[in-house]
């Protein structure tokens, strides 16, 4: 009788250390599992904070880039512009007067012809004048964006097209950042440059919106147009493209065959 309620109480024993035994196994699992799950939470937050730091470093070092480059270009094209007005400008207008000194020792009957040449050369005196205006960012910063769009429809409408029109709506807001002034001019510059090459237009207009936040401008000709999905992207749509994202706007180019292009630009103010 002793010797069954001693194996009882044995068992009774065994079984409660089996239970703490179990219990004790569950704890340093769910405390293993619970660090191992920690580990690998910390493990993927460190991860993709790397991630975000490298990416984040790529956007820096592509903006520097960018802007650097623009900057080398802006810098090419104001020299550019110097020579013109400086060197190119000063040889036409020398030769201009040259001349017309030339003319007044000339017989009657050939100042008529004399004349016509004159007029070339002083034509083209006016225009590498007006080039070099619109390559030099100082100007573009002095008179503003609007009037070196004018500027340059005028210019063009000279050189190739029936019309070239600027429209404006709304009240006038200046950039807070006066060199996006400068890039999104050079688009412009680059659109008409591409019309002028391609696209076998007659007219040409600009329109130029104020919102209370942004500003839409809008370039359209009636030229000969491409398929947008087909055509090569040569350097112009890519420098286009690049320098809307410098400015953070966001561009548009609409076209089609025999429908003409139409690019739209809207950049915020703010």
């Amino acid at each position: 009788m002793f010797n069954f309620i001693a194996l009882i109480q044995d068992r009774a024993v065994s079984t409660a250390a089996e239970r703490y035994l179990l219990a004790y196994m569950l704890g340093v699992l769910v405390v293993v599992t619970t660090l191992i799950i920690t580990f690998f939470i910390v493990f993927q937050k460190r991860k993709n904070k790397l991630l975000i730091d490298k990416i984040k470093q790529q956007q820096l070092f592509d903006e520097e880039l960018s802007n650097a480059q623009t900057e080398i270009q802006e810098q090419t094209l104001k020299n550019i512009g110097w020579e013109l007005h400086d060197n190119v400008g000063q040889l036409l207008s020398v030769a201009s007067m040259q001349l017309s000194i030339l003319r007044s020792k000339l017989p009657e009957e050939l100042k008529a012809p004399f004349n016509d040449t004159n007029n070339v050369v002083r034509d083209s005196l006016r225009e590498v004048r007006a080039l070099s205006k619109s390559l030099n960012n100082d100007v573009i910063l002095n008179i503003g964006i609007e009037k070196s769009i004018s500027n340059e429809l005028d210019r063009l409408k000279k050189m190739k097209f029936a019309s070239a029109e600027l429209t404006t709506h709304g009240e006038s807001i200046p950039f807070k950042n006066k060199k996006h002034e400068i890039i999104i001019f050079r688009i412009l510059q680059e659109f008409f440059s591409n019309a002028v090459k391609y696209s076998k237009a007659e007219h040409i207009k600009v329109i130029v919106s104020y919102n209370k936040k942004s500003v839409n401008i809008t370039a359209i000709d009636d030229g000969i147009g491409f398929n947008i999905n087909t055509v090569e992207k040569g350097s112009g749509l890519i420098n286009m493209t690049s320098r809307a994202v410098l400015v953070n706007a966001v561009l548009t180019i609409d076209s089609k065959e025999g429908g003409g292009v139409k690019l739209s630009l809207d950049y915020p103010i703010e």
